[in-house]
């Protein structure tokens, strides 16, 4: 693994962004395991001088998580507990982020505001070691240590976190998944030697289940970074979840033998499976039942190694018809512990304005549920993903983008402003995907409009600004700034005057002049301006709207400007009926 990654990282974009083979080896394991792009790798990475044993930083707003990465870059040999306490270093530090900030190195302050944030949400940590070594026995007893303590705390403190460590056996495995990850197929291979377990087939179904060493579980692929899970209705929802603390409690206290018993089992569904000299061979593995325990049970990993007393059921069924695969995960998810957000995809509102969509546009198709993929006789341009539309929703409608990455509470808080039938006229739907989908076609990696790379290392929401500087386009230029444009008419205006590709230009480079002139403007003493927490603040909006009326009133000044303006304003000038007040999401 090691001289594949030493290989990897010899490439242009990691030997010109990053100064030693340390931060390469990171930066590696963000591209190439995380999926972070280019600007977003170079923005996570925290490594220098002064980084307080935190080499990167990763706030996942749509899994609440954040990731705190230290790695460990060498060519063979044991890693001892060192980089374990400096894992733990970077813990106590966390607790007290007025002080890091003032001792912290530029890179690294810079990203503390945004970690605060996410910290005030209830965000879980996830400490990861990453390393090309294995780990000293003396080394994994520590690990062990401070899994058990993590534990401890998150019962008594509202701190949820865990500790990870990705050694060379798991980096491997990680990378032949991710390799893949496009087309999250999993394959693998189940020892049942000394397990038990019985083979049926029910209802013309192949079904098997087993008492599972928990050990065994912490082998199965994908789950931490969730390919495990794409057929379920719901990622993990954190240690900070009541039932995932009591099984943690069971795994980790005097009672881990009766686990089996307190346990409902997992639900794992597979395209194919066969069972041969005592190995289960399963083809498109999914599990559909257990994503909270599997988390959980990894959390605990060390502990989980050393017991051989502990078991869980297991049912592994053989089917491949979707629909069908769909339903065991509804069905199978029906407990009480399941908030209303993980089946949102059924509310009968959802149904309507699906209903909606696809007869308006025979074309187009509204996916409803999480891993769900449109027909292929479907047009891609017209297909519309639950989510994606509600954040695109809530930045047009509510105009407020800055609440967009906030799935959890679009589906929680927001969801019965947002979701009623007579707000969400098919084209309005249509509208808001078609310029969405522009704006998308620019953040693209040869940044066409020369947006700002912090911007670039924003992906998961800024694009929802520049969808929401687009409305205020419309809205500045008609003198209506209070009020929202409504989209289908503005998406039919700009097509006739074929300046919809000009429009999505204006709007991101009015974006662009928004941040730099927050980044700017004089911060308080011991503050570092937060790209990542002024597109989460309400400041962003008040920057979006004068960088728009400013942009529009300075093209009189240049040669050509006012012609411009004049054909600008014949494509985003609406007539006052063709706005409405926008929806209250705060």
């Amino acid at each position: 693994m090691y001289d594949l990654i030493q290989t990897q990282i010899s490439s242009e974009f990691f030997q010109q962004n990053f100064t030693n083979n340390g931060q390469r080896f990171v930066a590696w394991y963000l591209r190439n395991i995380l999926f972070r792009d280019m600007n977003e790798t170079k923005d996570d990475i925290t490594d220098g001088p002064d980084d307080k044993q935190i080499d990167a930083i990763i706030v996942d707003d749509d899994k609440s998580l954040i990731r705190i990465v230290q790695g460990k870059f060498i060519q063979a040999g044991s890693v001892d507990a060192e980089p374990l306490r400096e894992v733990l270093s970077s813990w106590m530090q966390i607790k007290n982020l007025a002080r890091l900030q003032n001792v912290a190195n530029p890179k690294l302050a810079r990203k503390l505001p945004e970690l605060a944030a996410a910290l005030e949400e209830d965000y879980e940590v996830s400490f990861e070691l990453i390393t090309t070594g294995q780990l000293t026995e003396a080394a994994r007893r520590d690990l062990l240590a401070f899994q058990e303590e993590l534990a401890r705390l998150s019962e008594h403190e509202a701190f949820d976190a865990s500790i990870n460590v990705i050694d060379a056996e798991e980096l491997r495995r990680r990378y032949d998944y991710a390799i893949v990850a496009d087309n999250p197929s999993i394959n693998y291979k189940l020892p049942l030697s000394g397990v038990k377990h019985m083979y049926h087939e029910i209802a013309g179904t192949p079904v098997l289940i087993a008492a599972l060493p928990l050990k065994e579980c912490v082998k199965l692929p994908g789950i931490k970074d969730g390919t495990l899970f794409q057929k379920n209705v719901r990622q993990s929802l954190g240690s900070s979840n009541t039932v995932n603390k009591g099984i943690k409690s069971s795994i980790l206290g005097d009672k881990r033998s009766d686990f089996f018993f307190f346990h409902n089992g997992v639900t794992a569904l597979c395209n194919k499976m066969s069972l041969e000299d005592n190995v289960l061979s399963l083809w498109g593995l999914s599990i559909v039942n257990g994503c909270q325990s599997l988390n959980t049970i990894l959390s605990c990993s060390e502990s989980v190694r050393s017991i051989d007393d502990a078991f869980i059921l297991f049912r592994f069924y053989e089917i491949p018809q979707r629909d069908r695969a769909d339903k065991i995960s509804i069905y199978t998810n029906s407990q009480s512990a399941v908030k209303a957000r993980d089946l949102r995809s059924n509310d009968k509102r959802v149904l309507a304005i699906k209903r909606s969509y696809e007869s308006r546009y025979p074309t187009g198709y509204f996916i409803t549920k999480r891993g769900e993929a449109a027909p292929a006789d479907k047009n891609k341009d017209h297909v519309v993903e639950l989510s994606s539309f509600a954040k695109n929703l809530v930045a047009w409608q509510t105009l407020r983008p800055n609440l967009s990455y906030g799935e959890t509470k679009i589906f929680d808080k927001y969801f019965e402003t947002l979701f009623r039938n007579q707000d969400c006229p098919p084209e309005t739907i249509y509208a808001l995907n078609t310029w969405m989908n522009e704006v998308q076609a620019t953040w693209v990696s040869d940044n066409p409009l020369s947006l700002n790379e912090t911007l670039l290392a924003m992906r998961a929401y800024a694009p929802y600004h520049h969808l929401y500087a687009i409305a205020m386009i419309f809205a500045i230029s008609s003198n209506q700034s209070d009020r929202v444009p409504n989209a289908a008419n503005a998406l039919e205006l700009a097509q006739q005057s074929n300046m919809v590709e000009e429009i999505v230009r204006i709007a991101g480079t009015c974006l662009n002049m928004a941040l730099e002139a927050a980044a700017n403007e004089p911060q308080l003493a011991n503050r570092v301006f937060s790209p990542q927490n002024w597109v989460k603040s309400k400041a962003c909006l008040a920057g979006i709207n004068g960088a728009v009326r400013n942009y529009l009133n300075m093209l009189r000044g240049f040669p050509g400007g006012a012609e411009m303006k004049r054909s600008i304003e014949a494509a985003t000038v609406l007539p006052s009926e063709a706005f409405g007040y926008r929806l209250s999401a705060d």
